[in-house]
C-alpha cells in the first residue's frame, strides 16, 4: 500500500480514481500547522528559529495520515507545484517524523501542473526529494511577514489609535492607492479646445477631419487654450478653400497576447467579468481541481498560480490543430508562437494558465459548470487559443486636407481590419478604456477614396471644449498590474493583499475603484514619516529578489533575515521615545492639503468656524483621529476626520455655513445646500420662510449641481392634465419620497422613476396601476393565477414590488421585476415567507381585571445587571494576531 497526501479532498477523490486500489490518497486541508499567533513565535536571537503549532482540525488529518501509514511502505507528497505546496509537503514530513510514523518508509515528492490522468501518472513515475531551497524561501517569507506584522502593528496601536495593522506588502500596496488619491486631489484641471470640420469629397462622401496645423505649425494639445482661440481658428477654416494635400496608406499587423499568468488572469477577469481577484482565484482553483465529466472528475485548467507564459509543446501542437480544424489554415501561423514574460521577478517555474484539453470547448462543459466558472473557463480557453493564432492585419489610412495657402491642415484617420486573425477569438480589454472593448474596440472607421489635389467642400465646423482629467483611481486590475510592474508581492498573494486592505477598512471599492479611507491615509502617512524605508517600492522589490535568490539556492535565507532584522528592529526602537505630539505634527503636515484644501475663495481653510480665531489641525484621541480647534478648551469645536465639505457632510456636521451652489438666474437669490435634523435639503434665499426642498433617497449631496437644485425648487410641478379625467397631475417630494398627485390621490414613484424628469405618459401609467387614496392600499398591478384557491397578485409597495396571496406578502428579490415575475416564482416566494412567519395564536377570551397589587421593585434587565468584579483577563493571543496579521 502506498499513501499519497494532497491539499484538498476534491483532489484526493480525483487522484485516487487515477491511481487505483494500491494507493490511499488523503487530504491535508492545506497547511497542517502555522506560527502561533503570539509574540515570540519567530526568535531572531536564536537563528530565527520558529515555533509551529497545529489546530484541532489539523490534528484530525494528521491522525488519519498516521493511521494510513501503518500498513504502507511509501509516502508520496503531492501538494501544489509552488513554494507554498513545497512548504506543505515539508510540514507534513516534519510532523510525521516527529511522531515516528516514517520509520522504514520511503518518502518522495511528486508534482503535476494539471490534474489529468496522464499528468498524475507521469508525475508518479518521476518522483523527487523535497526541494529545500523552495522551503527556505517559504520560511524566509513567513518569518519576514510575521516579524513585520507583530513588531510594527503594536507601534501603530500605541502611536496611532484607531489603526489596525501593518504588513510588509500590504502597506506598500496601500501607499500606491493613497499616492494616487493625492495626485487626484492636487490635480488642476486645464481647459483646451479642438476643432473638427466635415468635408464633402468630389464623389459626395463625407470626411470628418481634426485641425492639426495652423500657420504651418503643428498644434499640440493646449495650442487652443480657450474659446477665443478656437473661434478664431473656426473663422479661418470657414474663410478658406480646401483640397487633399496627401494620402498615406500603410498596412499594420497586430500580434496576439500571451496566454494567462495569475496576474493577467486577475486583470482580465476584473475588466471583462467584473470579478474580484479573490473570487477569480477561488473559481480557478475549482477548475484546476476538476469537475465531473461523464462520470470522471477531470481538471479543466493547469495550475493557476504561475508567472510563466510558456506552454508545453504538446499543448501548442493541440492548439494549432484546433485552429486549423475550426478556423482554417489561414489562422495558423507559419511557426508556433513562443512567449517570454516581461514581468519583474518572474520565476517561470510553471506553464501558463491554459485548458488541459484544447479541444474541450466551453460549450461542451457548460452543463457541468456554474455561471461564473463557465465565464472564467471561456476566458481562459479563448485567450489560450488566440495566443497561437495568426496576427491580425489592418489597413490604416491618413488623409491631410489643407487650405489653398497651405497654412491650415486638418487630418482624418481610419483603419480597417482586412484579416481578423486572433481577433476572431479574443480581444483584450484595456483598463480605463472608455469603451467596453478597450483598445480593440469593434468600431472601424473606413475613409472614402480620395486622391491628392481633390477639391474638398467644407461643411460644418465644430469647436469643442475639453478639460484635462486627473489620473484614474486604481481598479483591482490596474493595481495588480502596477504591483507586478514594480515587483511587489507574488502572483499568489495579490488576492489576499487586496482583501486585507478592505477588511481593515483602509480602502473601499466604489464603482470598482479603490478609494483610500482616512484611516488608511493616516497609516500610510505614519509609515512614510517614521518607517519610510519599509514602504519604499524599490526596497520591497529588492526583498522579493532576495527571496527568489533563496529559492534558487544562491543565498542563505538566514543571512537575508539577519540583514533585514538588524535595521528594522533599530527603526522600531527609534520610535519608543516618539511622543504622540510628534506623530500629530508629522501627520498634520503631510495630510494638511487633504483635510484642509483651498477652496479658491482666499479664506484660510484651517480657520476654526466655531470661534473664527483658532487653527484647525489633526488630533488623536482614545478612539482615533479627529479634527479640532487649537483654541481648546475655550473653543470645543471638533469634526470627524473627513475633508471639509466632502459629500457636504463634514461642513454641515461641523457647524460650518451652508454650501452655496450658485444664484437663481430669475430671482438672483442664492441657492444653498444645507443639512437639517431630517436630512439634506436645498434652500432658495434667506429670510423667515425661504423655499426649501428635501433631497430624496438616491440623490447624493456630493453630486448636487445648481441645475438640479433649481429643478428641485420648482417642485411640485404640474405635468399636464389626465387624458381621461381632465384633472391636473403633479409631481413632488413628500414625507415618504417622490410622488404623483392626481385627483387627491397620491402615488409613490418607483426607484427607477426620476421625479425631475418624469413625463405625462409614464405618470398616467403609474396612476392607472393603483387607485388607492391616502391611507388606502393600492390595487394589484396584475393577477398571476391562484394558490390554494386564492388569487396570487403583484403589487407596487412602498419598499418595492411584492407578490401576495391570502394575506401573505413576499417582496421580490433584488433586481426582480413585477413585469417578468411568473406564477411559479411568486408561489415559491409566498410559501417561503409563510414558512418563516410564525402562526398567529388565537385570541384568548378577555379576563376580568385582577385586583391591582403593589408592583415589586423593578429588576434590571439581564444584559444591564452589574456583574461581580472579576480579575482582568488578558486579550486572547488569537484576537491580537488577527489584527497584526497582514
Amino acid at each position: 500500500m502506498k499513501v499519497v497526501v494532497v491539499e484538498s479532498p476534491a483532489k484526493a477523490k480525483t487522484i485516487n480514481k487515477y491511481l487505483g486500489s494500491d494507493f490511499h490518497v488523503l487530504a491535508s486541508y492545506g497547511h497542517i500547522r502555522d506560527l502561533p499567533a503570539k509574540d515570540g513565535s519567530v526568535r531572531p536571537e536564536d537563528g530565527f528559529a520558529m515555533d509551529w503549532e497545529t489546530d484541532a482540525k489539523s490534528d484530525k488529518q494528521i491522525r488519519e495520515i498516521v493511521g494510513a501509514l501503518k500498513g504502507a511502505d511509501k509516502l508520496f507528497l503531492a501538494t501544489d507545484p509552488d513554494r507554498e505546496g513545497e512548504a506543505i509537503s515539508w510540514h507534513v514530513r516534519q510532523v510525521l517524523e516527529a511522531k515516528g510514523a516514517l520509520k522504514g518508509k520511503d518518502v518522495k515528492r511528486v508534482v503535476f501542473n494539471e490534474i489529468t490522468k496522464t499528468a498524475v501518472l507521469d508525475a508518479m513515475r518521476n518522483p523527487r526529494d523535497i526541494h529545500q531551497d523552495l522551503v527556505d524561501a517559504y520560511l524566509a517569507r513567513r518569518a519576514l511577514d510575521y516579524l513585520v506584522g507583530f513588531t510594527l502593528s503594536p507601534v501603530l496601536w500605541r502611536k496611532l489609535p484607531g489603526s489596525r495593522s501593518a504588513g510588509r506588502v500590504q502597506s506598500v500596496a496601500l501607499r500606491l492607492i493613497c499616492e494616487r488619491e493625492t495626485e487626484i486631489e492636487s490635480f488642476r484641471t486645464q481647459e483646451y479646445w479642438s476643432v473638427q470640420a466635415d468635408f464633402l469629397t468630389p464623389k459626395g462622401a463625407m470626411i470628418t477631419a481634426a485641425l492639426t496645423q495652423l500657420d504651418g505649425k503643428k498644434l499640440d494639445k493646449f495650442a487652443l487654450p480657450d474659446e477665443a482661440a478656437a473661434m478664431s481658428a473656426k473663422a479661418r477654416i470657414e474663410a478658406a478653400k480646401f483640397s487633399v494635400a496627401s494620402v498615406e496608406r500603410k498596412k499594420a499587423r497586430r500580434n496576439p497576447y500571451a496566454p494567462f499568468t495569475t496576474s493577467t488572469l486577475q486583470q482580465e477577469a476584473s475588466r471583462k467579468l467584473h470579478m474580484s481577484a479573490k473570487h477569480t482565484m477561488q473559481l480557478a482553483q475549482r477548475l484546476y481541481e476538476g469537475v465531473d465529466i461523464g462520470g470522471e472528475t477531470v481538471g479543466l485548467i493547469t495550475y493557476m498560480r504561475t508567472d510563466g507564459v510558456q506552454m508545453a509543446a504538446e499543448a501548442i501542437a493541440s492548439a494549432r490543430d484546433l485552429i486549423g480544424r475550426d478556423y482554417g489554415k489561414d489562422y495558423v501561423p507559419g511557426s508556433p508562437r513562443l512567449y517570454k514574460t516581461k514581468a519583474k521577478n518572474a520565476q517561470e517555474a510553471h506553464e501558463c494558465i491554459r485548458p488541459t484539453d484544447m479541444f474541450r470547448r466551453p460549450e461542451q462543459v457548460a452543463r457541468t459548470l456554474d455561471r461564473d466558472q463557465l465565464r472564467l473557463y471561456d476566458l481562459i480557453w479563448k485567450r489560450t487559443v488566440a495566443s497561437q493564432m495568426a496576427a491580425a492585419e489592418l489597413d490604416q489610412v491618413a488623409v491631410d486636407v489643407a487650405s489653398a495657402a497651405r497654412d491650415i491642415t486638418l487630418r482624418a484617420t481610419g483603419s480597417v481590419v482586412v484579416f481578423d486573425g486572433f481577433l476572431k477569438v479574443y480581444r483584450e480589454d484595456r483598463d480605463d478604456a472608455p469603451a467596453a472593448g478597450g483598445e480593440d474596440d469593434d468600431s472601424e472607421r473606413l475613409l472614402p477614396d480620395v486622391a491628392e489635389n481633390d477639391p474638398m467642400a467644407r461643411q460644418a465646423v465644430r469647436p469643442e471644449q475639453h478639460f484635462t482629467q486627473p489620473p484614474p483611481r486604481y481598479s483591482e486590475a490596474s493595481l495588480v498590474k502596477r504591483m507586478e510592474e514594480l515587483g511587489i508581492g507574488r502572483p499568489s498573494t495579490y488576492a489576499s493583499i487586496l482583501s486585507v486592505l478592505q477588511e481593515r477598512d483602509y480602502v473601499k471599492l466604489d464603482q470598482r475603484r479603490f478609494i483610500p479611507e482616512d484611516r488608511g491615509r493616516l497609516v500610510t502617512a505614519f509609515l512614510e514619516s517614521f518607517f519610510k524605508r519599509y514602504v519604499e517600492y524599490n526596497f520591497t522589490a529588492d526583498l522579493e529578489n532576495q527571496l527568489d535568490d533563496i529559492s534558487g539556492g544562491r543565498i542563505d535565507w538566514r543571512k537575508v533575515l539577519e540583514e533585514f532584522w538588524r535595521e528594522f528592529s533599530a527603526a522600531v526602537d527609534d520610535t519608543k521615545e516618539l511622543r504622540v505630539a510628534n506623530v500629530i505634527e508629522a501627520l498634520d503636515r503631510d495630510l494638511g492639503p487633504h483635510f484642509f484644501p483651498e477652496d479658491g475663495t482666499g479664506r484660510d481653510p484651517r480657520l476654526c468656524p466655531g470661534c473664527n480665531f483658532g487653527r484647525l489641525s489633526l488630533k488623536l484621541g482614545k478612539f482615533g483621529a479627529f479634527i479640532g480647534c487649537s483654541n481648546y478648551p475655550e473653543c470645543r469645536f471638533t469634526r470627524p476626520l473627513a475633508v471639509a465639505g466632502e459629500n457636504g457632510e463634514a461642513a454641515a456636521e461641523a457647524g460650518e455655513g451652508p454650501k452655496e451652489l450658485g444664484v437663481d438666474p430669475a430671482t438672483r437669490e442664492p441657492i444653498t445646500l444645507r443639512k437639517g435634523p431630517y436630512g439634506w435639503y436645498v434652500q432658495q434665499g434667506e429670510g423667515k420662510k425661504p423655499k426649501r426642498v428635501s433631497l430624496y433617497k438616491g440623490l447624493e449631496p456630493a453630486g448636487l449641481s445648481l441645475e438640479i437644485a433649481l429643478k428641485l425648487l420648482e417642485l411640485p410641478r404640474t405635468l399636464g392634465s389626465h387624458p381621461d379625467t381632465g384633472k391636473p397631475i403633479a409631481a413632488g417630494i413628500g414625507r415618504f419620497g417622490p410622488y404623483l398627485l392626481h385627483d387627491g390621490v397620491y402615488k409613490s414613484l418607483t426607484p427607477g422613476d426620476n421625479v425631475l424628469a418624469i413625463g405625462m405618459n409614464r405618470a398616467v401609467e403609474l396612476i392607472a396601476q393603483g387607485k388607492g387614496g391616502k391611507g388606502k392600499a393600492a390595487g394589484p398591478l396584475k393577477t398571476l393565477g391562484e394558490l390554494d384557491g386564492k388569487p396570487v397578485t403583484v403589487h407596487a409597495g412602498r419598499y418595492g414590488p411584492y407578490v401576495s396571496s391570502d394575506g401573505v406578502h413576499a417582496t421580490l428579490p433584488k433586481g426582480g421585476s413585477p413585469d417578468t415575475v411568473t406564477l411559479d416564482e411568486a408561489v415559491a416566494l409566498i410559501r417561503a415567507k409563510a414558512a418563516r412567519s410564525p402562526a398567529k395564536p388565537a385570541k384568548a377570551p378577555r379576563k376580568a381585571a385582577a385586583p391591582k397589587a403593589k408592583a415589586p421593585a423593578k429588576a434590571k434587565p439581564e444584559a444591564e445587571a452589574k456583574p461581580k468584579r472579576a480579575p482582568a483577563k488578558k486579550k486572547p493571543a488569537a484576537a491580537k494576531a488577527k489584527q497584526a496579521k497582514g
